[in-house]
């Protein structure tokens, strides 16, 4: 299953992401289906983010899932997130997926 995930990059005390597809059983920082944006959370001009929305869009259609997270970044960057998607938090995901 694809999951679209950050991977961390940067030094100590100041991280980077990269919002990026992922398979599921792959490791944080491992092997990547494709790059879809990035995140810095320090950025103090407010541009934190860029994120390629139609190919974001294009992996929800063959049902990828954000994790937690990205979800929670994707909401609040104002991304439209998919129906199933909506009426949960981050956290909310995590735990369903768990439970499951």
């Amino acid at each position: 299953m694809v999951k679209l995930r950050l991977k961390r990059f940067g030094r100590r005390n100041r991280p980077y992401y990269r919002l990026n597809a992922m398979d599921q059983r792959a490791a944080r920082d491992g092997r990547v289906i494709e790059e879809l944006g990035w995140f810095d959370p320090l950025a103090a001009d407010g541009k934190q983010h860029e994120l390629k929305t139609d190919r974001i869009q294009y992996w929800f259609s063959v049902g990828a899932q954000p994790s937690g997270t990205v979800a929670d970044l994707l909401r609040k960057s104002g991304y439209d997130l998919p129906e199933r998607l909506k009426k949960t938090s981050g956290k909310k995901l995590m735990k369903e997926k768990k439970s499951s």
